[in-house]
């Protein structure tokens, strides 16, 4: 399909005669937000293992803006501007919020994970953490310890981090999981606010954030694309609705 950033055909992975993903075909169109979703054990984190690598599939492709990546290696793609949120989240947690962005930035300098370098010499990207910190609505906490951050917040600094390594495709795993209300509504409008110029592929289970944010929604069930298209399409399918309900009656709409 056209402008499609990114695209699998056919992938399939298999375990010791247990198929996990099965002959899934994705389409993900450039500027998107799409979600994959669908009732556990359905396959989503093996999907999202295979996109970034993690996982070699056992049959099929995966094509970033064209190109064959099916056998490259996680470093590489992300390189390429794929980015999994905690491949590069707040993994220190005893340093700053602002350092923790530091650290994601320092790819512009060249110096990623040279950590024996004089922190003056990072002090030229304090400017541009600042703007994503602010993106984040994160400005206030820049020097707060990132352990001591409420668990929306750190959620939304690993978004901070993701944007510090310039994704053009962001995936992002369960944003929202284990969030209380206030911190679910905080983070989809961020979520929403920072897929401007962007393209995000998520795992969600919250089929509230789902609704709200999502332009295309593909079901995995048992492994295979159940079903896909907009919110509206989706949960009206009675089959989606009986993969997750048991039953084919009413809509999906307000199921976690």
């Amino acid at each position: 399909m056209a402008d499609a950033i990114l695209e699998t055909r056919h992938l399939s992975k298999s375990f010791k005669g247990f198929t996990a993903v099965h002959d899934v075909s994705l389409n993900v169109q450039r500027g998107h937000i799409h979600a994959l979703i669908g009732p556990n054990g359905a396959g989503k984190t093996t999907c999202f293992n295979l996109l970034t690598k993690f996982l070699v599939p056992t049959d099929g492709q995966i094509l970033f803006n064209g190109r064959d990546i099916t056998n490259a290696k996680p470093a590489h793609i992300a390189r390429m501007g794929i980015i999994r949120s905690f491949q590069i989240s707040a993994v220190f947690p005893h340093l700053t919020v602002l350092q923790n962005v530091r650290i994601g930035l320092q790819r512009e300098l060249g110096t990623t994970y040279q950590f024996w370098r004089s922190e003056r010499s990072l002090d030229r990207l304090n400017d541009r953490a600042m703007a994503l910190l602010a993106e984040v609505d994160l400005s206030a906490f820049a020097d707060t310890v990132t352990a001591d951050l409420p668990y929306g917040r750190k959620r939304a600094l690993e978004i901070a981090t993701t944007l510090a390594m310039e994704p053009e495709l962001m995936l992002l795993d369960e944003p929202t999981q284990g969030m209380g209300h206030e911190d679910v509504h905080r983070v989809t409008s961020l979520i929403k606010k920072v897929s401007a110029g962007r393209t995000i592929l998520m795992v969600e289970h919250n089929m509230n954030v789902v609704s709200g944010i999502c332009d295309r929604i593909s079901v995995l069930q048992r492994g295979s694309v159940l079903a896909e298209g907009s919110y509206d399409e989706v949960s009206r399918n009675p089959e989606v609705m009986e993969a997750y309900m048991g039953t084919a009656g009413g809509e999906l709409g307000g199921v976690h």
